[in-house]
């Protein structure tokens, strides 16, 4: 690893630059200082190697310090698991609902902390949430008889699942003008006020459109924090989404495509059946299952990605 200026501008590794550049110029006046004086110059050899060995310990400390910050950006703390009601009408609501329900049983069963966010969106922390949950993203659907059908006609309506990885750091810089906020009460059940003060916080991204709702947390400052956590989240996953399009050939042999779109999942309760459309294979028991029962459809997935390698 050769030392680079570049240390210097991260607040991680600065004083260890500053460190190095020091011993540089230490180094350098010791052997001016020396001149045609051959002790002189014998001494300043041998502390050379001192400082060598130092300035080598030095950017192997800069180079775990690197690797740790690379490490933190790439391992999400938590994930935003983001629902939304498809083509169907009061059904496809009730659907996105029966779904958001099953995901907060599954990931209360693996003993992991989870928080609704919003209506429709959970925050899910814990060792291997995101991992076990990635591939939940696309296009889910359900078709069964609604209770206020009459006529017993089989009804198809679908609901969207956007999984988001929180991640302590972010790569991803974003510019604070292009940011518009909006502060409101936190509404409790009922549409009552549980807060007299404007707690929630509205995030909205003006380039993308992109809107970040956070009212779960007791202060603005945290609602505000959260809401920064999601929409840069969000930011990610479009990029990544784009990118993915781009690689079209390459996303046919992947199941963790970030595509939104993709029609990924059948729940048909007339057969008391689920079909995973990208492994082509089927589970039943759909009660058992949408009681947060999905350890054998999250572990066929991960061992199918795990052997494309």
């Amino acid at each position: 690893m050769e030392y680079s200026s570049e240390f210097k501008k991260n607040f991680a590794t600065a004083y260890l630059a500053e460190e190095y550049e020091r011993l540089e110029k230490e180094t350098a006046e010791a052997r001016a200082s020396a001149g045609a004086d051959a002790d002189l110059m014998r001494m300043a050899e041998e502390d050379e190697e001192r400082v060598r060995a130092r300035q080598s310990a030095i950017l192997a400390e800069i180079e775990q310090i690197l690797a740790k910050e690379k490490e933190e950006v790439a391992k999400p703390i938590a994930v935003i698991m983001e629902l939304r009601a498809g083509t169907g009408g009061d059904e496809a609501t009730i659907f996105a609902n029966d779904l958001k329900e099953m995901y907060q049983k599954y990931a209360e069963g693996r003993g992991w902390k989870v928080r609704v966010i919003d209506d429709l969106t959970l925050e899910i922390a814990g060792t291997g949430a995101y991992g076990a949950l990635r591939y939940e993203t696309g296009v889910h659907r359900v078709q069964r008889v609604p209770l206020t059908e009459k006529s017993g006609r089989i009804h198809t309506s679908t609901a969207s699942i956007a999984v988001l990885p929180i991640r302590s750091k972010s790569k991803m810089q974003i510019n604070i003008a292009d940011i518009e906020m909006e502060f409101s009460r936190a509404g409790g059940a009922g549409g009552q006020n549980v807060n007299k003060v404007e707690t929630a916080v509205r995030l909205i991204h003006k380039p993308t459109g992109i809107d970040v709702r956070s009212s779960s947390e007791r202060s603005q400052l945290a609602n505000r924090e959260k809401a920064m956590q999601i929409l840069v989240a969000k930011l990610e996953f479009l990029h990544e989404e784009e990118e993915a399009k781009k690689h079209a050939a390459v996303r046919k042999a992947q199941i963790g495509t970030g595509d939104r779109s993709e029609k990924i999942r059948t729940y048909n309760y007339l057969q008391d059946r689920v079909t995973d459309h990208r492994l082509k294979e089927s589970w039943h028991n759909l009660p058992k299952l949408m009681a947060g029962n999905i350890d054998d459809i999250v572990n066929a997935l991960l061992a199918y990605q795990a052997a494309l390698g």
